[in-house]
């Protein structure tokens, strides 16, 4: 049996009925995060949950919760579902009304859901690397705010899967932004290379632990644009996200990156990421 959110509510998954008039569903109207847990641990929960509120006020979704009460019921859906390794989804959105694109009364009660799953960490990947393709990125310009609105993305990551690539590097005209689900990062001469965090890319929770981590090990970090041409030059590419971690990217569109084997760099990006990882009550 399992158990999911349900505004305040942990109950099981066959109680949580849903309006078909919920702007979620008619609009894509509300912000959702995605929680790593690690040995029955929550893995940066607080920052996740910062940027759930942070992307709920720019759409100006009032979350009726306190961020504690939030965390609280994120803790007890892992309980409940008795994950050791995997992750926890939830959203929340404006709530159920009449079709109408204007924003409803203050009648209208937000609805939060939220689900958890085993997910075993992808360990092949972080060894041998995966391939990736330049995707142009037809997302609107707010992709700063994790909203439910993710059809570009998912075009861009289905073009992916069809070349038989594990992530799209998406850009705009020449100059790269992030991934379809990820942030991307160059390394070239000892230097990390990312887009800085405005309006055009998700500035994710992995990104600023990588960042953490790069300052840790000695890293020098570039917050700048890479275009197509640069990327593929680069000594190493990288690939973060919440389920991806550190994961080296070795080829692009048949372009081999660097030797076509994950880097020194990348190696101890993974390495330090480690450090950050819960072991668990009794490891």
């Amino acid at each position: 049996m399992s158990y999911s959110l349900f505004n305040d509510q942990i109950v099981k998954d066959e109680e949580v009925v849903i309006d078909k008039e919920d702007r979620g569903y008619q609009f894509g109207d509300g912000v959702y995060e995605v929680v790593k847990v690690y040995n029955g641990e929550l893995f940066t929960a607080t920052e996740h949950i910062d940027r759930f509120y942070a992307s709920a006020e720019k759409i100006r979704i009032a979350i009726p919760y306190t961020k504690d009460k939030l965390h609280q019921l994120v803790h007890q859906l892992v309980e409940a579902n008795n994950i050791d390794t995997g992750h926890v989804y939830f959203q929340i959105t404006r709530g159920a009304c009449p079709r109408n694109h204007v924003f409803p009364g203050d009648d209208v009660k937000p609805v939060l859901t939220g689900n958890a799953k085993e997910n075993p960490r992808p360990v092949a990947n972080f060894e041998n690397g995966v391939k990736a393709t330049f995707v142009e990125d037809i997302r609107w310009l707010r992709c700063d705010i994790k909203s439910l609105n993710l059809l570009g993305a998912v075009l861009a990551k289905q073009e992916a899967h069809e070349k038989g690539c594990y992530e799209a590097i998406l850009h705009r005209g020449e100059t790269i932004t992030e991934g379809s689900s990820s942030n991307i990062y160059g390394v070239k001469d000892g230097v990390l290379y990312t887009h800085p965090a405005d309006n055009l890319i998700l500035n994710g929770i992995t990104r600023q632990v990588i960042l953490t981590c790069a300052a840790e090990i000695g890293m020098s970090v570039k917050e700048e644009p890479m275009t197509k041409a640069a990327l593929l030059e680069m000594d190493e590419v990288i690939v973060s996200s919440t389920t991806s971690e550190v994961t080296p990217i070795i080829d692009v569109d048949g372009t081999a990156i660097g030797n076509g084997t994950p880097g020194e760099w990348t190696r101890k990006l993974q390495a330090q990421f480690e450090t950050k990882i819960p072991k668990g009550i009794n490891a």
